[in-house]
């Protein structure tokens, strides 16, 4: 249930609106990133003379 915020509601609310935005932009960039360096890591060990 939703307590209730009185005057300050359209405030908190906004504010919860964009903490929950910002932290997806965070994962959705870590997520891009993470891609990014396991492709130059593969490409990296795939330069890489094979003992064996």
């Amino acid at each position: 249930m939703m307590p209730d915020l009185g005057k300050y509601a359209f405030e908190v609310l906004s504010s919860y609106a964009v903490t929950l935005a910002l932290l997806v932009v965070i994962v959705l960039v870590s997520i891009r990133r993470a891609g990014k360096v396991r492709a130059a890591l593969e490409e990296v060990e795939n330069r890489r003379p094979r003992n064996g």
